[in-house]
């Protein structure tokens, strides 16, 4: 964890650039040189060692950070050294948020049901100057909390708790349209995914901002629990399905840091919250919904719900035109395929927008992938009773179809779209199994850099 109280007790960490650890080992008196020799360090990211005074006590740390300080740098750290208060000894001009933005999302625990865990993080002490750092690493942490949290806490109702935490914690407004009020106010696909759960499905519409800023609208897949409905999942492919509302989880992430800080746009979040469950009531394949759009769309399969919910959303947040969109959804297994667990696979209808993205992705290395809306797979949506099916007629290219599917539903707004995983199957360093907020961090700095005063 983070600290930006001093602490005249804190070890101090020196710094060693792997491109500069020859000079520097050079300049180290013998009993450092032997322990660089015995532990085999060269600088290298996370790597360490230990020095000790006489009697044994740690006096200091030296901590390898690879080429160039980046939020992995440090990221193992907080896990391998020794308890206690730690500090940057003559930290770099440039780097320092990296680091400690690594060490923060390093420290990362999820002890909600294990409240006796006595495993407790490594407390960096850091000048109170570099204290924005501390926006992030909270954000990041609630994404990963949402995820991580069982579907038997985060059900719609649960979700819709914690959409109203973060609206009140900016004085945001929130809406919510309810249960029967969807098919009311004509969104029958949100309202016919969730029917089934004793939670009732909900439509979360957040606002914030002044209303002569530049319209910002994020949206968030937020299938709480995804049972494949009567195109019933595997146990095996259920397993990890509390994290379907993963897109959910990273739309509220990324808009509760555009509040922390006060980025200047009119904000509008728009999460869609159901659980795809089994029931009498359950939709099922065959049956055609008639869409906030007002185009018709024959169910191919009802575990092909995420895009039905979002179709919806992405339809009404058209209507006013926004600057920008942008959607985040745990969407297909088949953009995992693409791009991997690690990557997020991204769509977009503007290069500009993907060009920018993809830089900020590579400068803070939040992996992006961009694939095609290729319009050639668009013909295999066609349905013979409805104008879409919410499945292509061929398995091929998934990720691609299902984007297409959900551009039907959006007008000449320019707009992004992410499939992502929004989980952890390994650690990594800054990166813990987990619940995970993949792409927030690039998709904030490209709109940091698009929406200035």
């Amino acid at each position: 964890m983070l600290s930006f109280e001093k602490n005249a007790n804190a070890t101090p960490i020196e710094l060693v650039y792997k491109t500069d650890f020859s000079g520097w080992s050079t300049h180290q008196p013998e009993k450092v040189r032997n322990l660089v020799e015995r532990a085999e360090f060269s600088g290298a990211a996370n790597r360490y060692i230990e020095i000790t005074d006489e009697a044994g006590r740690l006096e200091r740390v030296i901590a390898g950070i690879g080429n160039e300080p980046t939020h992995k740098s440090l990221g193992a750290l907080p896990n391998a050294l020794p308890h206690g208060a730690y500090t940057i000894e003559h930290p770099p001009s440039e780097g320092i948020y990296e680091l400690a933005l690594g060490w923060g999302l390093g420290s990362y625990r999820f002890t909600t049901y294990r409240p006796n865990d006595q495993s407790d993080p490594r407390v960096l002490h850091l000048d109170s100057s570099h204290q924005s750092v501390q926006d992030e690493v909270d954000t990041i942490g609630l994404v990963r909390d949402l995820i991580n949290t069982p579907a038997s806490d985060m059900l719609p109702h649960h979700l819709e708790a914690e959409v109203r935490r973060v609206a009140n914690r900016h004085r945001a407004d929130l809406n919510v349209v309810l249960d029967k009020e969807l098919l009311k106010r004509g969104f029958r696909t949100i309202y016919t995914v969730g029917q089934a759960s004793a939670s009732e499905p909900r439509l979360m519409d957040l606002t914030w901002g002044n209303e002569n800023d530049p319209k910002l609208t994020i949206l968030g897949k937020g299938v709480c629990f995804d049972s494949g409905g009567l195109d019933l999942k595997t146990a095996t492919g259920m397993r990890s399905m509390k994290k379907d509302m993963g897109g959910a989880a990273t739309a509220l992430g990324l808009a509760d840091l555009v509040m922390r800080r006060q980025l200047p746009v009119r904000l509008r979040l728009l999460i869609p919250a159901v659980e795809n469950a089994v029931s009498g009531n359950a939709y099922r394949p065959g049956d055609v919904i008639r869409t906030y759009k007002g185009l018709s769309v024959e169910v191919g399969n009802t575990d092909a719900e995420g895009r039905l919910i979002l179709c919806d959303a992405l339809a009404l947040a058209s209507e006013e035109k926004p600057e920008l969109m942008v959607d985040f959804a745990t969407l297909t297994g088949a953009a995992r395929s693409a791009v991997g667990t690690e990557i997020s696979a991204m769509f977009a209808n503007n290069d500009a927008v993907a060009s920018g993205i993809e830089d900020a992705a590579k400068e803070l290395d939040d992996p992006v992938c961009r694939l095609p809306l290729y319009k050639g797979y668009r013909p295999g949506l066609r349905s013979p009773v409805a104008d879409l099916c919410n499945i292509a007629n061929f398995p091929e290219g998934g990720a691609i179809t299902a984007a297409l599917f959900l551009e039907a539903f959006v007008d000449t707004t320019r707009w992004v779209h992410y499939d992502i995983n929004a989980f952890n199957s390994k650690s990594r360093p800054a990166h813990p199994i987990g619940g995970e907020a993949m792409g927030l961090r690039a998709t904030y700095r490209y709109l940091e850099q698009s929406f200035k005063r």
